[in-house]
């Protein structure tokens, strides 16, 4: 058995290529579109690690999507998690839950999915404008 991806219901493309390769930095790998089946298919991988892919589907006729916690996150591992956290925010994406600690972030995708960002190895030291900051909204 081998893991493949994780699928998210997109309801913009062009807003949640925005925010999945040009804020959280994934890269596409490939794309399919099926005017059969009035759909668009996405898959982005984070760089360099393509067994690993979220697949983001964006049905044609529009849906009205409702989530719920019981589908939980997507999870990152970052090299930075404050240069990635000041990359999302230039972005226009808020950071929900700051990394004070500097080791864990949340944030979340035009549609609602919530993103945990983890630092790589040991934690960095606390710094500001991360330290102070109180968490917003749910993430």
């Amino acid at each position: 058995m081998k893991y493949l991806h994780t699928m998210v219901r997109v309801t913009d493309v062009e807003e949640s290529m925005r925010f999945y390769r040009d804020a959280l930095g994934l890269e596409e790998v490939s794309r399919k579109e099926s005017e059969r089946g009035r759909f668009t298919l996405i898959y982005l991988a984070a760089p360099g690690d393509t067994d690993a892919q979220v697949e983001l589907t964006f049905n044609w006729d529009p849906e009205v999507y409702t989530g719920g916690r019981n589908f939980g996150h997507l999870a990152y591992e970052v090299e930075d998690i404050y240069a990635a956290c000041a990359r999302l925010e230039a972005h226009g994406a808020a950071v929900l839950r700051p990394p004070r600690d500097g080791h864990m972030a949340f944030v979340r995708s035009p549609d609602g999915i919530s993103i945990e960002l983890l630092q790589a190895g040991a934690a960095l030291p606390a710094a500001e404008p991360w330290a102070s900051r109180a968490n917003v909204g749910t993430w």
